[in-house]
């Protein structure tokens, strides 16, 4: 073979090379995965195998090509470095980017939200619709009291931890994880600040929401929050029972009770605060941030008493002694 018949060989073979590395290229990244829609969730439970997550994206993406995916998965390992959580698809994706996506775990997380929750069961039937965790394994986490305890929690007030907001969260988060989560929050949430209002009036943060939760159920007006707020500040100061209606209902356990009445104050329970003095156990729900800095910011006033005014108009009138 002449020397030119190499070089046509040699060339011919750099050609081959390089459309058959354009095809490869073509087939592995420039072939994309069509979704159904704009975007599309893939959610990948803890614990699934390679075969379910074939079978989740089958059922969410129109792959033109399954056998490929497969061989990008092989060769990448993802067989073996299957990791749970929520991925997001946006438009197309190809089939090198989709593993590496999953591979990598580079999940989006879930917006968690919740509000207006009286008791932990409701909270965790909110929460658990939302992320993997169900509603039973959150619960079972927050009956275990050591699960928190040495946080300074209890099970009569771990409820203060979950202060009404929207929170990001990754869907694969577990009881212990959403604790994690909702514990670095409320820390942040009771900055210097606030811990220094509540200590001037000589609260503790649970105690604050305590008090925050019953003004929340008590108070129909925002711009009322810290006045009535001031009123039970005067009565516990004074020694006089809080008398909060709020707190016979979650006695009795009946939020329907629209006009509570002599029969329902002769409960015994620790919440009823017409017969005890001080604050009840723990809050009788989710305290609100308003709640909370309502209490932190109470008006100042000589205020003992208040009563619903006769327009039905959600305001009060107030009082320095019963007799007015």
């Amino acid at each position: 073979m002449g020397k030119r018949s190499v070089v046509y060989v040699i060339a011919a073979s750099v050609i081959i090379a390089i459309v058959a590395f354009a095809l490869i290229y073509n087939m592995l990244f420039s072939q994309l995965i069509l979704a159904n829609k704009e975007k599309v969730s893939l959610y990948i439970p803890t614990g699934a195998s390679y075969i379910q997550v074939i079978d989740t994206l089958k059922s969410k993406l129109k792959i033109p090509n399954l056998s490929l995916l497969e061989w990008v998965a092989e060769k990448k390992k993802y067989t073996e470095h299957i990791k749970p959580g929520r991925y997001l698809i946006e438009g197309k994706i190809s089939y090198v980017g989709l593993i590496n996506m999953l591979r990598s775990g580079n999940q989006k997380p879930v917006r968690i939200t919740f509000n207006n929750i009286r008791s932990l069961n409701q909270v965790a039937g909110r929460i658990g619709n939302q992320i993997e965790a169900d509603s039973a394994d959150i619960v079972a986490f927050f009956s275990d009291e050591s699960n928190y305890a040495s946080d300074g929690f209890s099970k009569e007030n771990v409820i203060s931890l979950f202060i009404p907001d929207s929170y990001e969260i990754y869907w694969n988060t577990d009881a212990a994880g959403l604790y994690k989560r909702l514990l670095k929050e409320y820390r942040l949430f009771w900055n210097e600040d606030r811990l220094a209002k509540a200590k001037a009036e000589n609260l503790n943060s649970f105690e604050v929401a305590t008090l925050a939760s019953i003004i929340d159920d008590e108070v129909v007006k925002k711009d009322e929050k810290p006045r009535i707020a001031g009123v039970y500040l005067n009565r516990l100061k004074r020694g006089i029972p809080l008398q909060a209606c709020p707190t016979i209902k979650f006695a009795l356990n009946d939020f329907t009770i629209t006009r509570v009445l002599y029969k329902h104050l002769q409960v015994d329970s620790p919440y009823n605060t017409y017969k005890h003095n001080g604050f009840p156990p723990g809050p009788i729900g989710c305290p609100s941030k308003e709640g909370i800095d309502a209490v932190l910011n109470a008006e100042k006033h000589d205020f003992l008493f208040f009563a619903a005014k006769a327009d039905f108009s959600g305001y009060h009138n107030f009082s320095r002694t019963l007799a007015e």
